[in-house]
């Protein structure tokens, strides 16, 4: 056998989609607290959708509303992100404290 010659992986097959009554029984069994349902409910208004003849007035009024909500989600998302870092740093402090706390359990019991 050269060099040259190397075996192939073989990948796992992957999964066929769901279909649509997978999908709604998913749906109708997520809980009322899901991310996807939370997310979709917190904006304060409601954005209508473009009409097929939108004035450009109602169209500049919709996409300032879209810009908004975005503006908004992403303040909300870098909030978000500002929060997870402080709460991983207690975090890895609380463990660094925990293992200090270990050793000198064990120094003591030596």
């Amino acid at each position: 056998m050269s060099s040259k010659a190397k075996k192939r992986v073989v990948l796992p097959t992957r999964p066929e989609p769901p279909n649509t009554e997978q999908i709604l029984e998913d749906v109708q069994r997520a809980q009322p607290n899901d991310p996807v349902f939370v997310l979709l409910a917190e904006p304060s208004e409601d954005l209508p959708a473009p009409a097929k003849n939108e004035d450009p007035e109602a169209k500049r009024e919709r996409l300032y509303r879209l810009t908004q909500s975005y503006v908004e989600m992403n303040h909300r998302l870098q909030k978000a992100c500002s929060l997870l870092k402080e709460k991983c740093e207690e975090l890895k402090l609380a463990g660094a404290t925990l293992e200090q706390g270990i050793l000198e359990m064990k120094q003591r019991a030596l």
